[in-house]
């Protein structure tokens, strides 16, 4: 049954039909393909950055990752900002705005020197875009002044984001890299400089693959490759350990975050709502499945809400954030045993290879009846329950304090699904 739920949300001042946006990249790079996007149902679009240098391309320059014959884990890209002439770029955006004047346009700008940033924060005023991305972040630039070499100069971000937010009016998001120990620094040196928020997380730098045949990496150009930025499905830990952190920030977490990495379902959108982003941007999963998982992902976020009876997306954004908390101020007191569903069980002894080689020796093997045993020695790491490959099989059951500990209240998840 299809459940409509009012999923539209202010963005920094701006007001979104949804929280959905294609993020800057190639799947938002010309008239067409925006306009595409649009009449499906994304809420907005972060334009393909546009600089005053005009990218020239390697070919190939594609790779991904799988595993046990899954497509796309993650995905490398040696692709770099926009390949046409800064001016069409902004006659697109412009035209895109004055033919959809109801969707959002997100100008995603790169410069080298102040000038160029404060040439481009002019360009945007003239096409009339709604919001302006500084992309501190691309890690495969050909050059040291752009791109995410940048983004881990606090100097620079900070001085940069001050040439737009001097030039222009229009809000301006700092995208920050994750190629950097501390995403907080950078981020506050963006709002130091007059940002209004700020985007994460751009792509990871990354070897995919090896070549045998080349001896080189993935993808191979004239028997070379080269680092470059990784996304997908495979960076989403990373994508929300940084929202997390940059939301827990008594600066940065004051502003109003967009949220980056390996979307590809609702549930994903939903968790990075969740931690407290307000903006979702996709790139990868678009490249996998076409503009349309935009419909998945509306319907299941609405089917989230009424579940648990929210109305709009402003019910629930940020409830997990106040559980994400310090490892020396998790609870060990007790441990929470594994407990074992024998009806589902199918014998494949997953569960006792995993725990004899690689935890601590806590299951038996009941040879005869091709079924674990729990024993003594565990210690609840639950190493158990993520190896199974029957959903449900395996389940925390039974708590047991810790000698001499107190016992308190205590919430753990029961269902796995």
């Amino acid at each position: 049954m299809a459940i409509k739920k009012d999923l539209s949300i202010k963005y920094l001042g701006v007001n979104c039909e949804n929280p959905f946006f294609l993020s800057s990249s190639p799947v938002g790079s010309n008239y067409e393909m925006v306009a595409k996007s649009y009449e499906e149902g994304w809420g907005g679009v972060f334009y393909k950055t546009v600089g005053i240098f005009v990218a020239d391309e390697c070919s190939p320059r594609f790779d991904q990752t799988n595993k046990e014959g899954l497509p796309w884990v993650g995905f490398k890209n040696m692709e770099q900002i926009s390949d046409k002439p800064t001016e069409l770029n902004f006659e697109n955006m412009f035209k895109l705005k004055r033919d959809y004047p109801d969707k959002i346009m997100v100008a995603s700008i790169m410069g080298s020197c102040d000038e160029e940033w404060r040439l481009l924060a002019k360009m945007c005023d003239q096409a009339g875009v709604d919001l302006i991305e500084g992309n501190f972040s691309c890690p495969q630039m050909t050059s040291h002044a752009m791109g995410s070499d940048v983004g881990t100069n606090i100097d620079l971000v900070r001085d940069y984001c001050k040439s737009v937010t001097e030039t222009t009016k229009i809000p301006f998001i700092a995208k920050m890299t994750p190629n950097i120990t501390s995403m907080e620094v950078p981020a506050r040196a963006a709002l130091a400089g007059g940002a209004a928020g700020v985007s994460c997380i751009n792509t990871i730098k990354s070897i995919t693959n090896i070549d045998f045949e080349n001896m080189t990496a993935m993808p191979v150009v004239n028997g070379k490759s080269s680092i470059s930025g990784y996304s997908g499905a495979a960076v989403k830990p990373i994508a929300l350990r940084f929202v997390a952190q940059l939301m827990q920030d008594e600066i940065v977490g004051k502003t109003e975050l967009s949220g980056i990495g390996g979307i590809e379902t609702w549930r994903d959108a939903v968790e990075f709502l969740l931690l407290g982003c307000r903006n979702l941007q996709v790139t990868t999963a678009i490249m996998q499945y076409g503009y349309r998982i935009v419909e998945d992902m509306i319907s299941g976020v609405s089917h989230f809400m009424d579940e648990r009876g929210y109305n709009k997306l402003e019910d629930f954004i940020g409830l997990a954030l106040p559980n994400v908390i310090p490892a020396e101020d998790l609870n060990r007191d007790f441990k929470i045993y594994p407990d074992f569903n024998h009806d589902m069980c199918i014998g494949c002894g997953r569960c006792y290879v995993s725990c004899y080689d690689a935890a601590h020796q806590a299951i038996d093997w009941d040879q005869e009846k091709r079924r674990p045993v729990l024993n003594d020695k565990c210690v609840g790491c639950h190493l158990c329950l993520n190896v199974c490959p029957v959903q449900g099989c395996i389940t925390p059951g039974e708590l047991k304090w810790k000698d001499g500990r107190k016992p308190v209240d205590i919430k753990m998840k029961k269902q796995y699904d």
